[in-house]
């Protein structure tokens, strides 16, 4: 074990596959010669050459198309969209095509790639670089999305998206990259898609987040902890299509009470399907409305109103109170 941020964990998942399948390759922009523009992909193509880490053109729907015909000739391609802003040129590579090959083909042929991108506010970035576009794939068949919170999770399931037969959305959340350091093993190590994961029992109110939230949360109940008013139990999705049904409600069930917190806008985020689903098959466990704490129906701000947009601790106990005391 040794202590990793996310980063590094990244970083030690794509060495470790690359190693053990010579079919897995890296492309995208500037993630050989400079590593990636975060460094998660720093020494990938001095290690493993030019021919398998591959420097593209400024062209997402390039990226994504070539790495389709990669995956359907049987590489394992893994490409980087330096943010998530900036992958609507590939949105049709990804939804018309990375998606649907395998439906369309009856099984012939997949599309196995794994679309890394940075995703989620929070480090004052411009316009384009803070954005949270996961609904748009959630919302797609045949894709699959995974939001990892700490290093540990980013290994593990990075590994198993590689892994994975299906073509998978890979957000990172840029605020996290560095945020923090845990221990992660050396070896290599995967963690299952579509398995929720309980950071905190409760038994007052389920709290259920992804990405960044997932520390904002954790914040929040150390500032609730402070006088201990409420039981909160914490739920990190980690994958959210796929979603772990079973995991959200087993603990709506025991609690009766949830507060959802995303930091995309309000409409028709996840957060909404989670809502309705809570409400179709839960609505007799439930004692209090289901509350959303989530960004706001507008483009992320510039940085002087970021921090407004953004949910922030003292929402999340803000929206646990409304659930608590309705």
């Amino acid at each position: 074990m040794t202590k990793m941020n996310m980063v590094q964990a990244l970083n030690s998942a794509l060495m470790l596959e690359m190693e053990s399948n010579k079919d897995v390759v890296v492309l995208g922009e500037d993630v050989g010669v400079d590593g990636g523009v975060f460094r998660v992909t720093e020494g990938l193509q001095s290690k493993y050459g030019k021919q398998r880490v591959i420097d593209t053109p400024l062209a997402e729907s390039g990226i994504i198309g070539t790495s389709i015909g990669m995956a359907i000739y049987g590489l394992k391609p893994v490409a980087e969209v330096q943010f998530s802003g900036f992958i609507y040129p590939a949105f049709n590579q990804i939804v018309s095509h990375a998606a649907r090959i395998r439906n369309r083909t009856r099984g012939k042929y997949a599309s196995g790639i794994v679309v890394r991108t940075p995703c989620s506010g929070g480090v004052k970035a411009l316009e384009h670089h803070s954005e949270s576009t996961e609904a748009f794939f959630i919302h797609t068949p045949g894709l699959k999305v995974v939001m990892p919170a700490s290093p540990y999770d980013a290994k593990g399931l990075l590994a198993a998206a590689i892994r994975d037969p299906d073509p998978v959305i890979f957000f990172e959340p840029l605020k996290l990259y560095r945020a923090y350091k845990e221990e992660v093993p050396e070896e290599a190590y995967t963690i299952p898609l579509g398995k929720a994961k309980v950071v905190q029992e409760g038994s007052d109110v389920t709290l259920i987040a992804w990405g960044s939230m997932v520390k904002t949360c954790q914040e929040a109940l150390q500032l609730n902890a402070q006088n201990e008013k409420y039981s909160i139990e914490l739920i990190d999705l980690r994958t959210l299509s796929p979603l772990d049904w079973p995991a959200v409600h087993k603990s709506v069930q025991k609690t009766g009470r949830c507060v959802i917190v995303q930091e995309a806008p309000k409409t028709l985020g996840l957060g909404a399907e989670i809502a309705a689903r809570l409400a179709e098959e839960d609505l007799l466990s439930l004692k209090s409305p289901i509350v959303r704490v989530t960004g706001f129906d507008t483009m992320m701000p510039y940085f002087k109103l970021e921090n407004y947009y953004i949910p922030s601790p003292e929402r999340v106990l803000h929206g646990v109170k409304k659930a608590m005391q309705f």
